[in-house]
């Protein structure tokens, strides 16, 4: 027993000394890496990978990747120096290479490279350790693509492919989400169900996903109004959830007729010779056959589906219009309609007497404008633009000349914008010339010359003649003639003026100019002269004080 004991303390003894000499007992080595690293295909990735260890020799990193459970080295590196390598032969091997630092990284990521990678540190005696590092590759799909039934459908109880969606290249996998009218459908996959998805999944050689969805409803005809699209769901980096929607579409649905609706499509009243367009229409697809009637009579001009145009209507268009259609996929809705249409309108202007009209200056003139019209009406009287009646009786008492002219009657209902109608009727006035009042000319001094103006009314045009003569010109300006002479202010015009003689068939009227030389101020003349001899005052004044100035100064 005693040989027994002392063997054992001798041999725990030897195993201590071991133990600290060799400084491994109860070493651990500890490896460190990122559970989980995301990266974008195409772009590079790092795998970092630290460790503790006690002191030993032959200290070494590997990075490795299972494939079909059986593990392969990618790359490795020694930890007491020397470079890194990546083994050959593997999928990795010209995209993989081990820093300084121990990181595996890896340029460019492939989709395949979503693996385990393990780092694996090798201490020698001192044992090895492991982590495990989860490789995680992503690629936003393509803008998904929509299309739409490109046939009507009928509304009905039996299910029908009205869309289908495709994204491309994408990882992970994608998913697709319908929306009606901006609202996303259940993902229903329920064929039994009255909207549901038919979905499919492609992987390409590439890696990357190609996703389908086909939508299949059973459509009613709530729905012709809705707007369609799809949206593709994808997974990023950093837990991100991104989406890309596709382009809309509608569905074109046939649907019986329930009812049907006959409106004037014209907003402002109708007047004679507008067009007018009137609409029938049910609230079914496609629109059945209509017709159209007045008076019992069926309309065949101006008929295009279900509109009716009536052009450069008339007062005899008016009445009740009606429409009817026939929807065999409904024949007992009540599909008719009616329109009453009114027609305004207002007749010529009749006017008496009728135009032209002659007057002599001095009488009394006349004139009655009259009309009918579809509503309330008024009648004017006017001249250019002032009015001068409002009655339709315009009297005008001892006409003179300025009142010749064209004079309108005009008539228009209040109540349709547009509405008029307008006759015209020419006044003249004959009678002997009148001449307007002279106007008295001055010259500087005899000899001058001095042009001269007389203006006269009268009709038939009066005729000039000036007492002396000169050089005349004539005009006409507004209803009156304009004679001007141009002539020497000679002794005899200084005495006696100038007459100007206007004359017709109805006979004369004469005008004389006077023509005077400009006076000179005597007190004017006065007050220049006292003005010279002040200065000449001033002069000497100022020359007599110079001169004291330097007699004082001497």
């Amino acid at each position: 027993m005693d040989g027994m004991v002392a063997f054992g303390r001798a041999s725990l003894s030897c195993t201590l000394l071991l133990c600290f000499s060799l400084q491994v007992c109860w070493a651990v080595v500890t490896v460190t890496v990122t559970p989980k690293v995301e990266v974008i295909k195409g772009e590079s990735a790092s795998l970092p990978c630290t460790f503790k260890i006690p002191p030993s020799p032959n200290k070494i990193v590997e990075w490795f990747i299972e494939e079909g459970g059986t593990r392969k080295r990618v790359a490795f590196r020694s930890v007491s120096g020397g470079e890194g390598k990546s083994d050959e032969g593997t999928r990795l091997s010209d995209r993989v290479t081990i820093g300084r630092d121990f990181s595996l990284n890896i340029s460019p990521v492939a989709v395949e490279d979503q693996l385990p990678f393990y780092c694996q540190v090798t201490a020698g005696p001192a044992g090895v350790g492991e982590a495990i590092t989860q490789l995680k590759v992503f690629f936003a799909p393509e803008m998904p693509e929509v299309t739409g039934s490109n046939q009507a459908i009928s509304v009905g109880d039996s299910s029908t492919q009205v869309g289908q969606c495709v994204s491309h290249n994408g990882h992970p996998q994608p998913r697709i989400i319908w929306f009606q009218d901006s609202k996303p459908l259940p993902e229903v996959k329920d064929n039994k169900e009255k909207v549901y998805m038919v979905p499919s999944v492609v992987k390409e050689a590439s890696g990357l996903f190609t996703i389908t969805s086909t939508l299949m409803m059973q459509p009613q005809k709530a729905d012709k109004d809705s707007v369609y699209h799809c949206t593709v769901e994808y997974s990023m980096p950093n837990d991100m959830i991104k989406q890309i929607d596709s382009d809309t579409f509608s569905l074109t649905l046939n649907y019986p007729s329930e009812t049907a609706t006959f409106v004037l499509v014209n907003t402002e009243p109708i007047r004679e010779g507008d067009e007018v367009k009137m609409m029938c229409e049910t609230d079914g697809n496609p629109q059945p056959e209509i017709e159209f009637f007045k008076d019992g009579i069926n309309i065949k001009e101006g008929v295009a589906g279900g509109l009716l145009t009536l052009k450069s209507v008339k007062r005899s268009d008016a009445g009740v219009y009606k429409c009817m259609a026939t929807d065999f996929d409904n024949l007992d809705a009540d599909l008719n309609g009616e329109v009453t249409l009114s027609v305004h309108y207002i007749d010529p202007m009749s006017v008496s007497p009728a135009g032209p009209l002659s007057t002599m200056t001095g009488d009394m003139v006349e004139l009655q404008c009259k009309t009918k019209a579809s509503d309330s009406h008024t009648v004017q009287w006017k001249k250019g633009s002032t009015v001068l009646s409002q009655t339709g009786v315009l009297s005008l008492k001892s006409v003179t000349f300025a009142e010749a002219g064209e004079y309108s009657c005009v008539g228009a209902v209040p109540s349709v914008l547009g509405l008029t109608s307008k006759a015209s009727v020419n006044l003249t006035v004959s009678g002997k010339p009148e001449i307007e009042a002279a106007v008295d000319e001055i010259v500087e001094k005899e000899g001058d010359m001095v042009t001269l103006s007389c203006s006269a009314h009268g009709h038939p045009a009066p005729q000039f003649t000036w007492t002396p003569s000169g050089k005349e010109s004539v005009s006409v300006k507004d209803n009156k003639v304009v004679s001007m002479v141009m002539l020497e202010a000679s002794a005899a015009v200084l005495k006696d003026g100038v007459t100007c003689e206007a004359s017709n068939d109805h006979g004369a009227a004469s005008q004389v100019f006077k023509v005077t030389i400009k006076q000179v101020d005597p007190n004017a003349a006065n007050d220049a002269g006292r003005g010279r001899h002040l200065s000449v005052f001033s002069l000497l004044l100022s020359s007599l004080l110079s001169g004291l100035c330097v007699v004082n100064s001497l």
